[in-house]
């Protein structure tokens, strides 16, 4: 980490005094992923940034290069505060920790999603043409890296993934040279299409900040800002619609998806002129190779890196296949890809696959506050118990007259905590060791993790520091977070029975 600490210092002209390893580190890139952060504003605003080492120059340098082209044109990236090539390290703009992913989940029910969520998806099928489009005009594609353009080796590419880390992998019977002629309709069909736009490549809700409420522009909250298209080259519009609204685990409703489709195309009319008829004659084949490009990544990381939590993208790739098939009609025949397909859905292989990968990698942790003055909480799994962090020796908030009846899920009492270096402090180190746990057991297949926060009373500093790691682990993949505080259920209990004698 000593690189990203001396980018971070030259730039803000102060050290970090907290590096925190990010939940990005256990998805597929590679990339090493930190928050660094320094106690105080700096000389030139608030001193948090993100940095990332990862040791393949040449997607470095796109995405640096990228990056400072897509600012100039006004569109919504990360700024790169300063960047060490040599090193593989780079340093950029700390844009909270909400993903368009993160804020569905935290929105819906089912089918249902709230009203705010679609707004923010608007947002950013809004935005998306200019990426497309505008900022396509002058871009040097020349660092684009594997390839320039998505061309007949790139989609070869993506559906031989699909063929020998899916198919195979997961033992589905198929007809190589039908499946090879098949790949070879489809592949000259979507090379028809015009293809001289930028394809972001991995267009999908993960890879879309949303700013926090608390950001240093309060009017900016909400905004969407994107990340992660150093895998960007010339292409085809389609794609990168298709990557967002078939974005497996994001599962959206056909309705939605239909409605979000009407709504970039009329965005992309601002921008270029192009028919409705023109733009959906090649849309729906591109919906097909997005989700086998995705299916190869996950058979290639499930299957044969054995990493199971991705294998559990597979069933919503397999309903959307299910939805194509029952509702689009291609304008070409691909009946030996087709019948792969149909295979697929109806695989016993691929079922006891994905429901071992299910099993193995499903972890609960239990989150409890609680009070030193009482027995720390009983672990019921079975396990033997887990973490006990103290937190008495932080600033207390009991200590505050205004914050003594509140709790440690108040605004007010988050405030005070949070400007406290001594509690990101304890909360950095706390979340690492969980961090390392869970990797730990997911990879041995172990099914339960306690971890316990313990203070004075059990109602504002323990309550603070479980909501907060709560809210780190929601959103791991394969884990469920069960969180309680036991003196707060106690409070609210008794506030209850006094409410209902009452009246």
């Amino acid at each position: 980490m000593d690189v990203l600490q001396k980018l971070f210092e030259q730039h803000f002209h102060t050290p970090p005094q907290l590096v925190k390893p990010l939940q990005g580190q256990l998805g597929g890139s590679g990339r090493t992923i930190v928050r660094l952060t320094a106690g105080a504003i700096s000389a030139v605003g608030h001193a948090s940034a993100i940095g990332i080492v990862y040791p393949v120059r040449e997607e470095n340098i796109a995405f640096l290069e990228f990056s400072r082209h897509f600012r100039r044109h006004g569109l919504p990236v990360p700024e790169i505060y300063a960047d060490d090539l040599a090193h593989g390290a780079y340093i950029e703009q700390d844009l909270g920790d909400v993903t368009l992913y993160d804020f569905l989940n935290a929105h819906r029910a089912g089918d249902t999603i709230a009203p705010e969520v679609v707004e923010a998806y608007r947002k950013v099928v809004a935005i998306l043409p200019r990426f497309q489009v505008e900022a396509a005009r002058d871009l040097n594609y020349k660092v684009c890296y594997p390839r320039a353009s998505f061309d007949r080796q790139s989609i070869n590419w993506d559906l031989n993934y699909f063929k020998y880390y899916f198919l195979r992998l997961a033992g589905i019977p198929f007809n190589e040279q039908a499946l090879e002629d098949d790949f070879s309709r489809l592949t000259r069909f979507l090379l028809t299409a015009r293809r001289d736009f930028f394809l972001y490549r991995d267009f999908q809700s993960r890879n879309i900040m949303l700013l926090p409420a608390d950001h240093d522009n309060a009017d900016q909250a909400g905004k969407p800002y994107f990340l992660d298209y150093q895998g960007g080259r010339k292409g085809a519009l389609q794609y990168d619609i298709a990557s967002l609204l078939y974005d497996g685990k994001a599962d959206l409703p056909p309705a939605l998806r239909q409605q979000l489709l009407d709504q970039y195309i009329d965005a992309l009319a601002i921008h270029l002129s192009i028919t409705r008829d023109a733009f959906m004659e090649h849309y729906y084949a591109y919906v097909y190779v997005r989700i086998l490009q995705a299916l190869g990544a996950y058979g290639f990381r499930g299957f044969y890196e054995r990493k199971p939590h991705f294998l559990l993208s597979v069933p919503y790739a397999l309903k959307n296949l299910r939805w194509l098939a029952q509702n689009v009609t291609l304008p070409i025949g691909l009946p030996a890809l087709m019948d792969a397909l149909q295979s697929m859905a109806s695989s016993d292989n691929l079922d006891k696959l994905l429901g071992i990968a299910s099993s193995a990698d499903h972890l609960t942790v239990r989150v409890f506050s609680f009070s030193f003055h009482r027995e720390p909480p009983v672990d019921e799994s079975g396990n033997g118990g887990g973490f006990v962090f103290d937190a008495r020796a932080l600033p207390n908030p009991h200590r505050v007259d205004a914050l003594r009846p509140l709790t440690g899920k108040d605004a007010l009492v988050a405030d005070y905590l949070n400007q406290q270096p001594a509690v990101h402090q304890f909360l950095s180190s706390a979340n690492s060791l969980v961090d390392s746990s869970v990797a730990t057991y997911q990879r041995r297949g172990f099914k339960n993790l306690m971890v316990s926060f313990g203070c004075t009373g059990g109602q504002h500093r323990s309550v603070f520091l479980a909501e907060q790691l709560a809210k780190h682990l929601r959103g791991t993949p394969g884990v469920e977070v069960i969180l309680r505080h036991i003196e707060v259920e106690k409070l609210e209990s008794a506030s209850l029975e006094l409410e209902t004698r009452s009246q």
